[in-house]
C-alpha cells in the first residue's frame, strides 16, 4: 500500500510539474547593444534610404515599464529617410524551443500624439532562420494613435501543433511617415510552456517504474 502511494504521488507530482510555466524566454531591455549576443536580430526593411533600427528606450519620452527608465526597446518614424516612406522594422528573438501551450507576454506602448503606431507579432516554426518570409503566420498586432500608456498583451501560440524550434518577431508597421508613426517600446518580452523538458518526464517515469517494479518482486 505504502509504494501504491508513493507512486501516486510520484505520478501526480508529473501532472503537477506539466502544469508549471517554464520560462523559455526573458528579456526586460536593460542593455540593447547586447541583444546580438544574444541571438536576437533586427531587420529593417523600411522605404530607402533605410533609417534607424530598434534603439534604446528614450526615458525623455516616456520611461520604461519596469527597471531603469530606458530600461526597454524602441523604435520611430526615422526607421525610414524618406519622407513618404513606409515602415517595415523588424525586432527577431533568439531561436527557442516552441511548442501549443508556448505562451508570449510582453509590455508595450505608442507614443501616438496623433500619428496611428502599430506592431505586428509574428511566428516562424523554422529554427534559426531570419528570413523574413518564414514569419508567415501573424499571431496578433496592436495600434493605436494616442499615448496608450504600457499595455500587457499576450498571444497563446496554439498553431504549433508539434514541437519544434523557431522565432518569434514584432514588425513595426507605418504605411507612409507623412501622416502615420511616431514613436512605439517594447519591454519585459517572455515566453514560456507548460510542456516540462523531455529529461524531466523520463527522471519521473523511470521512479514510477522502479517502485512498481519493487513491489511486484518483494510480493
Amino acid at each position: 500500500m505504502t509504494i501504491r502511494r508513493t507512486a501516486s504521488a510520484l505520478l501526480l507530482a508529473v501532472v503537477a510539474n506539466a502544469a508549471q510555466a517554464n520560462t523559455v524566454l526573458s528579456e526586460s531591455f536593460d542593455n540593447v547593444a547586447t541583444l546580438p549576443a544574444s541571438g536576437w536580430a533586427q531587420i529593417n526593411l523600411s522605404t530607402a534610404p533605410v533609417g534607424q533600427p530598434w534603439f534604446q528606450g528614450n526615458a525623455g519620452i516616456f520611461t520604461a515599464a519596469s527597471g531603469a527608465p530606458n530600461a526597454y526597446i524602441a523604435a520611430n518614424f526615422l526607421s525610414t529617410g524618406s519622407t513618404t516612406g513606409a515602415i517595415s522594422n523588424w525586432l527577431i528573438t533568439p531561436e527557442i524551443a516552441l511548442d501549443s501551450s508556448s505562451v508570449l507576454s510582453f509590455m508595450f506602448r505608442a507614443a501616438g500624439d496623433g500619428f496611428l503606431d502599430k506592431v505586428e507579432v509574428r511566428l516562424s516554426t523554422n529554427g534559426a532562420s531570419t528570413n523574413v518570409a518564414d514569419f508567415s503566420s501573424l499571431i496578433g498586432s496592436f495600434q493605436a494613435s494616442t499615448d496608450t500608456g504600457w499595455v500587457g498583451l499576450s498571444y497563446t501560440l496554439g498553431s504549433v501543433a508539434v514541437p519544434t524550434t523557431g522565432r518569434l518577431a514584432f514588425r513595426y508597421v507605418v504605411d507612409n511617415v507623412a501622416i502615420a508613426g511616431n514613436y512605439v517600446g517594447i519591454d519585459d518580452v517572455v515566453v514560456t510552456s507548460a510542456i516540462p523538458e523531455p529529461g524531466t518526464w523520463l527522471l519521473m517515469g523511470l521512479g514510477v517504474a522502479g517502485l512498481l517494479l519493487r513491489r511486484r518482486v518483494t510480493a
